[in-house]
């Protein structure tokens, strides 16, 4: 009888540790079990003014970070059926004041940038997205945007926009 109730015992522990399973990452990037592909489609610019390498350079970022923190592989951009696909377009782009000082000064400038994506899940629980993530970096108001901007983008900008998405498409941050 004590024989039985431990061979059941097992056997329910068994069936627990099979049907439960966890990916881990070292970069906290969850992949679903075999999903081995991703197409990163480019990032088009629909915003009424921009910088002209943005699209190219967000899009870049973008698929090499995938490809250096997942074990996903980037295909055709022509390809209609990767086990995930990403769509963006470039909604925001615009220089504003951020600060002004005592005599209706701008002391800050900010540039803003919004990016709409849409994240398609064809494997898994097929649960995808459509977000706008929007970044924004300051400079001084006495600098001139055109001499500012792409340092604006390739050092604050990009990087934190395509962590924004990577996380909440990988990491459901």
């Amino acid at each position: 009888m004590i024989k039985t109730i431990y061979v059941c015992i097992a056997l329910a522990v068994l069936a627990v540790w099979s049907g439960c399973s966890v990916n881990y990452s070292m970069t906290g990037a969850s992949i679903d079990q075999g999903a081995s592909t991703v197409n990163v489609r480019f990032i088009e610019n629909r915003a009424p003014i921009t910088n002209p390498t943005f699209s190219q350079k967000l899009t870049q970022k973008l698929r090499d970070k995938i490809q250096s923190q997942t074990r996903l592989t980037q295909v055709n951009e022509n390809e209609s059926k990767a086990d995930y696909e990403f769509r963006g377009t470039i909604t925001g782009y615009s220089f504003s004041n951020a600060a002004v000082t005592n005599v209706d000064q701008a002391a800050t400038s900010r540039l803003n940038v919004t990016v709409n994506i849409t994240f398609i899940k064809r494997i898994g629980d097929k649960k995808g997205f459509t977000q706008s993530f929007t970044r924004s970096a300051d400079f001084s108001a006495n600098q001139l945007p055109s001499s500012v901007e792409n340092g604006l983008l390739d050092n604050n900008i990009i990087p934190g926009i395509v962590d924004d998405i990577f996380n909440r498409a990988y990491a459901n941050w």
